[in-house]
């Protein structure tokens, strides 16, 4: 995966737990945008085709809403994979705006023997320019901290 960007964290919860946090919509929207930011609207339908649609309010710059993105997998406790490149139904969304990008999202998760589970989130870009990109939006922290919230809220369910 030339385009990748990739991280790893290990949760207290179970896969159950995690990946209702993951596949539930008001659940999703407590932990999906790193802090400060909080998402004001998530609709997620985890079947292959499915909508995956977050919005998020970041102080000081207001409404982030890239558009409605597409489940391609859903496997029950094991994966989930989105697309920003197509919409519902795999239907093609639209080329991104100037700067912007498309990637499509891997989480996987694995049941660990203490009962936690390691959880490994990707972002995979068309374009080594898509990747710079996202980095230096900060993937890294960000997502870094979205998985740390879900690892809490997973916990706390």
């Amino acid at each position: 995966m030339t385009h990748a960007l990739t991280l790893t964290r290990e949760f207290d919860a179970g896969p159950a737990s995690v990946w209702r946090c993951m596949t539930e919509a008001d659940l999703l929207a407590q932990w999906f945008a790193p802090e400060p930011v909080t998402c004001t609207k998530a609709v997620i339908d985890p079947t292959p085709g499915g909508t995956f649609h977050v919005v998020m309010h970041v102080p000081e710059m207001g409404e982030m809403d890239g558009g409605a993105g597409c489940v391609l997998v859903a496997e029950d406790q094991r994966r989930m994979v989105w697309t920003s490149a197509l919409g519902p139904g795999f239907a093609p969304n639209d080329p991104p705006d100037e700067g912007a990008f498309h990637f499509t999202a891997i989480m996987t998760l694995e049941a660990l023997t203490d009962g936690g589970t390691r959880y490994t989130a990707t972002a995979l870009h068309a374009d080594a320019a898509g990747k710079e990109a996202h980095e230096a939006m900060g993937f890294h922290d960000g997502w870094g901290t979205t998985a740390d919230q879900l690892g809490r809220l997973a916990a706390s369910i």
